[in-house]
């Protein structure tokens, strides 16, 4: 089977990383590159790939099987929309868009039968299938309580790009999305949120930490803490092993507690009371912990593979517009609980704004 084409919008830090899986992975070419910047270009050279400032102008001159889109935060919606206007199936990276209406013109756009992917690439990594499998098959009952902590440091060099300072540019955004789209993958629905936020650290516009409540839609409740300000190993990144550019330590970032068993994430332990005739079940019986099996893989090659069966019409997409709605949705409805000190309920549809 022929090479499949694709065409990179935007060569930032997000752009060279698919740059890099694809390099490894067979059966994947790029044909192009459209950035507006210098180093976009200066990239283009070195690769001998054609080089166009506008996306519009490259998809037209390269005419690609697929699109990558990894652009800043605000031009997600407009180049998404530039692929799927020229036919081009797109992996579009999260956040989907800054406005659940900029998501959903996204989602209308998928009725062309042009499909688009969003790069939620956790739901690809095999320990969150294990999970998500686990608790479909009921090992720890009925999920309860649910506890999660993304506590890390970001160097000051990260704020130099002026975006990430700015309104759309924090950490709920950019990187909760990630965990709350995970807790929807693995758990289900979040039906309401309530939250505080801060920026007393480094004073941007933008918040550095926040806490957080959630309501899912089976009963649970939830609660997240999230800072960008500390030095600390809680969080997917440091305890995951997915991305080598971060320390792995031997910490957990989740909990799972459940009616009949507690699950803990990523290291997959599952905690239960052992079992003994005549003895109930309860605080003083003894615990006993076994690690659910899963084939560690790499969650970006594995998207990418996904995609290339999008793009040849053989898979349906793993996360949609209308599903990555939900995820930003979410997200928009903790800082509009934060601003006003209320509970911010969300309905069960996916497509739903808060």
């Amino acid at each position: 089977m022929s090479e499949i084409r694709l065409a990179l919008i935007g060569a930032g830090a997000f752009g060279r990383k698919h740059l890099d899986v694809m390099s490894k992975k067979p059966g994947f070419g790029l044909a192009g590159i459209a950035d507006p910047f210098d180093a976009g270009r200066a990239l283009a050279e070195r690769l001998g790939v054609p080089w166009n400032a506008e996306p519009e102008a490259l998809l037209e001159a390269v005419r690609p099987d697929g699109a990558i889109v990894a652009t800043p935060n605000a031009l997600h919606v407009p180049h998404g929309l530039a692929c799927l206007r020229h036919g081009v199936p797109a992996l579009v990276e999260k956040p989907i868009a800054e406005t659940p209406e900029g998501s959903l013109e996204l989602a209308a756009a998928e009725s062309t039968g042009v499909p688009l992917l969003v790069g939620h690439h956790r739901r690809h990594n095999p320990i969150l299938e294990a999970a998500r499998a686990a608790l479909a098959e009921g090992r720890i009952g009925r999920p309860v309580a649910i506890h999660l902590n993304w506590l890390i440091r970001k160097p000051d060099s990260y704020f130099e790009v002026p975006w990430r300072g700015q309104p759309g540019g924090g950490p709920v955004i950019i990187n909760l999305v990630h965990e709350l789209d995970a807790l929807r993958f693995v758990v289900g629905e979040i039906v309401a949120v309530q939250a505080m936020t801060a920026k007393a650290v480094r004073g941007l516009a933008v918040e550095d930490t926040a806490a957080i409540t959630l309501r899912f839609e089976s009963g649970a409740l939830g609660t997240v803490i999230v800072s960008d300000t500390v030095e600390a190993p809680w969080s997917w990144e440091m305890t995951s092993g997915e991305n080598s550019a971060y320390p792995l330590q031997a910490a957990h970032n989740g909990l799972i507690a459940g009616t009949a068993g507690s699950l803990s994430l990523p290291d997959l332990e599952l905690w239960r009371h052992v079992e003994r005739a005549g003895a109930e079940r309860g605080w003083n019986t003894a615990l006993q912990r076994e690690r659910i099996p899963f084939v560690p893989d790499d969650a970006y090659q594995r998207q990418l593979h996904h995609f290339g069966r999008v793009v040849r019409r053989k898979e349906a997409p793993r996360v949609t517009a209308r599903d990555a709605t939900r995820s930003l949705a979410v997200c928009l409805a903790i800082h509009g609980a934060a601003r006003t000190g209320r509970e911010v309920m969300l309905g069960t549809d996916a497509g739903t704004a808060p």
